[in-house]
């Protein structure tokens, strides 16, 4: 079993856009594996490439999350399209920021498109927590954290709070998404 440490707030890979997959090989295979090891061990609901420090477009899923009903345990290259403007909006937390859990406004409903880790073409709809931790994953991805994703009072709140540890990066980013 491989479990790969996870990286912190203030790691400067987290706030990278990662590279896309362009090669399907055991490289990309043994990558998915440590993410599905870890994020087990974890007991997280996703984690994305860059939290343990690799930055490619490859993050993993809890298959036992409530609306995957494919079973979806990783997606490469993902693409998120949203076929509507509902919203939703509940608690969020990071592995990448342990212990902090913020409301945060996420679209209710996603399709996502990518690859498996053997490049064959994949399409998941979902809504509510599944949709939330593909939004969560795929912003991971594009260098953005949830905390980007809060508005100047909370995120004045939470830096108050996390100033003082060493390893916090303070800068903030807007979410593409």
């Amino acid at each position: 079993m491989t479990v790969v440490s996870i990286r912190k707030v203030g790691d400067p890979v987290l706030r990278q856009i990662a590279e896309p997959v362009t090669e399907f090989d055991a490289e990309l295979r043994t990558l998915v594996r440590d993410l599905n090891q870890t994020l087990a061990k974890s007991r997280g609901a996703g984690l994305s490439a860059p939290q343990i420090g690799v930055a490619r477009r490859v993050f993993a899923l809890n298959p036992d999350l409530p609306g995957n009903t494919v079973r979806l345990d990783h997606l490469v290259n993902p693409v998120l399209e949203f076929p509507d403007e509902e919203e939703q909006d509940g608690p969020e937390g990071c592995l990448s920021i342990p212990g902090v859990f913020l409301d945060t406004k996420r679209r209710m409903n996603v399709s996502a498109k990518g690859y498996t880790k053997q490049g064959d073409p994949v399409q998941v709809v979902g809504d509510g927590l599944f949709a939330r931790c593909i939004q969560h994953e795929t912003d991971h991805l594009d260098g953005v954290l949830f905390i980007d994703r809060q508005d100047e009072a909370g995120q004045a709140r939470l830096l108050a709070t996390l100033s003082e540890a060493p390893w916090f990066d303070a800068r903030i980013k807007v979410s593409p998404h």
